[in-house]
């Protein structure tokens, strides 16, 4: 990049992610819940069966916090608690059929709104831009590594 080039990169990534939650926010309002429980439903029905920690670490809550809105998914039929065979303190958590359901359609939505969003822009575009943002996560993820004292080896 040309250093004299003032594109605001981070910006205009968080504008488009803001602008994207605002749209699906709309669309799923008929759901009448909230952000925090669509995102614990989505991680489920990738990884069914995990650990509420193990959901607290991947959506970046605090584990209070995640108990809560598994509290409030589960009073509303969406999720199961089930207990962990291999340890009696903890839960495992899954997915009922009617969050199977929603999920379908929170899928839908999804798929209109990035379609909606891509309008205008090439096949060959998007499939640059998402290799430039994955190569970005992945030196970003290498980063954590690096500025982990643990992982540094002494000179």
């Amino acid at each position: 990049m040309n250093p004299s080039d003032k594109t605001p990169f981070g910006f205009l990534v968080t504008d488009v992610t803001r602008l994207m939650r605002k749209h699906f926010d709309r669309r799923a309002v008929r759901f009448q819940m909230t952000r925090a429980q669509w995102r614990a439903l989505k991680r489920l029905h990738y990884s069914e069966g995990m650990r509420q920690n193990e959901l607290a670490e991947h959506l970046e809550m605090e584990p209070i916090a995640i108990g809560r809105v598994i509290d409030r998914l589960q009073n509303a039929g969406f999720v199961e608690r089930r207990a962990d065979p291999a340890d009696r303190r903890a839960w495992r958590l899954y997915l009922t059929p009617r969050a199977h359901a929603v999920v379908d359609d929170m899928e839908q939505i999804s798929s209109e709104l990035f379609r909606q969003a891509q309008r205008g822009i090439s096949a060959a575009d998007m499939k640059t831009m998402i290799g430039v943002l994955s190569r970005m996560k992945l030196n970003l993820n290498a980063l954590d590594h690096v500025d982990d004292p643990a992982t540094r080896t002494a000179s």
